[in-house]
């Protein structure tokens, strides 16, 4: 729902706003950007104009829903809403409010929630709420009795003044918030295709960090469906930046494996735990990424006790995220769906069957090291150098 006429999107941003100025216009280039690269996507058009606190699509009427929800799936934008654009000037804003009453307002309260940017004009945001409110009121009074509401309306008109322009707006599309991708540091993203590591992943983009995807194939304790749903999830990842590079590193761990679980039974996880983080690292190190990115959660499965932590995140030199850490499974699973990877991820995980009947949970670094092979570290960069590239 729109005002009639709408061919201009609002993007709005949070975090931005408390960087210093520079910092600001540099992420605001880069949200920018982002916006452009996902209307492209979709195929729709619009003009991207980056200004001060506030990026605005320029579209036609036909195209502004689309836009809209093109630019709420930007990482960095808390909403997107459809606006008029009219000059900052009182008739025009009046003008504005009563058609979209007339359009859109025929029972119930509502308020006007108007926000002024320049100070230099004549009038300020209360006088606009004033204003604008008998302006929709006076549209509709003669079809029914209108209620005014200031705390909870049932239809809210909003309106942002700038200088030049106000924008007149109904209701706003959320968006993921947190930062523009690309603001920071990529980092390695360990996806099994199960429910938990896209969550993550998805987590760190929203943070502003580009991930790179990596797959360890299972060998006989994977198989072609586990592979295709860790492709499939980082597909639909990939669909929030299509301007980034979302290749999934397929690396051969079908050997290391099996011999984990030919020579371990106890701390068998723990090891395959610390082989992984090995892998993340070399291909950290090769594609410059600061870090790896994991779906763990503290305590939901025996590798993840905290005691056990302790055992698998001091194999490797570079940090490592856990983005899930405190978040409660029923959670994950209900962002999984919010952001369309939960389909993909509810196949049966073959590594499943690595799992001992008696699983380590109060694993030691020094029992582990006795047992798993003294090569890992070796294993895992022999690894990444054969792995292969795939585009979800």
């Amino acid at each position: 729902m729109h005002p009639p006429g709408a061919d201009t999107v609002v993007v709005r941003h949070g975090d931005l706003n408390v960087k210093s100025t520079g910092v600001q216009r540099r992420m605001e280039r880069r949200l920018g950007e982002n916006v452009e690269a996902l209307l492209d996507a979709a195929d729709v058009p619009g003009e991207v104009d980056v200004q001060w606190s506030r990026i605005l699509i320029r579209t036609t009427p036909d195209a502004v829903d689309a836009a809209t929800e093109a630019a709420s799936r930007a990482f960095g934008v808390v909403s997107t809403s459809a606006a008029l654009p009219v000059p900052s000037e009182r008739e025009a804003i009046e003008d504005a409010l009563a058609a979209t009453a007339r359009e859109h307002y025929d029972a119930g309260t509502f308020a006007v929630d108007a926000r002024r940017a320049d100070k230099s004009l004549s009038f300020d945001s209360e006088d606009a709420q004033r204003f604008g409110g008998q302006a929709i009121w006076d549209a509709v009074e003669d079809d029914f009795h209108p209620e005014v509401d200031l705390d909870d309306p049932d239809h809210t008109f909003e309106v942002e003044i700038r200088k030049d322009e106000t924008f007149v707006t109904l209701g706003r599309t959320d968006g993921p918030g947190g930062l523009p991708l690309g603001t920071q540091a990529p980092m390695v993203a360990l996806v099994s295709g199960g429910i938990d590591s896209p969550v993550a992943a998805f987590e760190v983009m929203k943070r502003g960090s580009p991930i790179v995807p990596v797959y360890v194939d299972l060998g006989d304790y994977g198989g072609p469906d586990h592979e295709a749903r860790a492709v499939g999830t980082v597909a639909t990842l990939a669909d929030y930046a299509p301007n980034f590079d979302f290749d999934v590193w397929r690396v051969p761990g079908g050997d290391v494996v099996t011999d984990l679980v030919d020579r371990m039974d106890s701390g068998r996880m723990l090891a395959f735990r610390r082989f992984l983080f090995l892998v993340g690292e070399a291909v950290a190190r090769e594609a410059g990424a600061a870090g790896i990115v994991t779906g763990e959660a503290l305590g939901q499965k025996s590798s993840q006790t905290a005691q056990n932590f302790a055992v698998t995140t001091p194999v490797t030199q570079i940090p490592v995220h856990r983005p899930l850490f405190t978040w409660d499974k029923q959670d994950i699973v209900q962002k999984a769906r919010d952001i369309g990877t939960f389909h993909d991820s509810t196949i049966p995980a073959g590594c499943n069957r690595m799992v001992p009947n008696q699983p380590e949970t109060k694993g030691s670094i020094p029992s582990v090291e006795a047992r798993e092979p003294d090569d890992l570290r070796e294993r895992a960069v022999a690894a990444v150098a054969e792995a292969t590239r795939i585009d979800p």
